[in-house]
């Protein structure tokens, strides 16, 4: 079966501050220090929807978690599969393009 950008951007999932937390063990406090600390990058760890809503990309987050420290190299790659999956970043076949 040929892979295609939306199962790539599937294992992306965008969480609440709730379940960030219960998932990597940081409270919410401190994932928000992180991000206005800048540790988190927005439009890649996190997305803000509206001024009160703010989602997490768990998946980078575990991965930065992991990595930050001991694989910043390794955590730069998860980021650039991450962006190479945005919809955005496909390349587009003569057959999809607007005319």
């Amino acid at each position: 079966m040929k892979n295609s950008p939306d199962a790539k951007s599937q294992y992306y999932t965008f969480v609440n501050k709730q379940t960030a937390s219960e998932l990597t063990g940081l409270s919410a406090e401190t994932l928000k220090k992180y991000r206005q600390a800048g540790k988190l990058e927005k439009g890649i760890h996190w997305v803000e929807i509206n001024c009160r809503v703010i989602r997490y990309n768990i998946s980078l987050l575990l991965d930065w978690m992991q990595n930050h420290d001991e694989n910043p190299q390794g955590h730069i790659k998860a980021i650039e599969n991450y962006l190479a999956s945005l919809p955005s970043n496909q390349k587009q076949t003569r057959s999809n393009r607007s005319t």
